[in-house]
């Protein structure tokens, strides 16, 4: 059974930090590349960055480029999502996503990053 769960989230100030982890079980880890995503209340599930299986290369979104970093551990199967001067336009659920092909993807749980104070 494939698990991805993500920890990490909390409240925080505006202009503070936070690292989100995924741990992933049940899957060939390094197989598989990782996204995170989030949903902000009354909108739709976005984009944040995502990095490929080998983690050669990284993609972020517009908003998140220059203040986010997105790592690997494949010894852990963990990924990771350094989140640097937050804002509050950032609260939202934040989603862990193993992609490898069509139809061979999950999702994890989300946690509630709040950036609020």
């Amino acid at each position: 059974q494939v698990r991805l769960v993500e920890s990490g989230g909390g409240l925080v100030q505006p202009g503070g930090s936070l690292t989100l982890s995924c741990a992933a079980s049940g899957l060939p880890f390094r197989r598989y590349a990782m996204s995170f995503y989030r949903q902000a209340p009354g909108k739709e599930r976005e984009f944040v960055a995502t990095i490929s299986s080998t983690g050669a290369t990284r993609n972020f979104a517009d908003f998140a480029r220059g203040r986010f970093t997105i790592t690997r551990n494949d010894d852990a199967n963990t990924a990771h999502l350094q989140m640097n001067n937050l804002i509050p336009a950032d609260t939202a659920v934040y989603y862990c996503y193993a992609f490898r092909a069509r139809n061979d993807d999950y999702w994890g749980q989300g946690t509630q990053v709040t950036v609020s104070g």
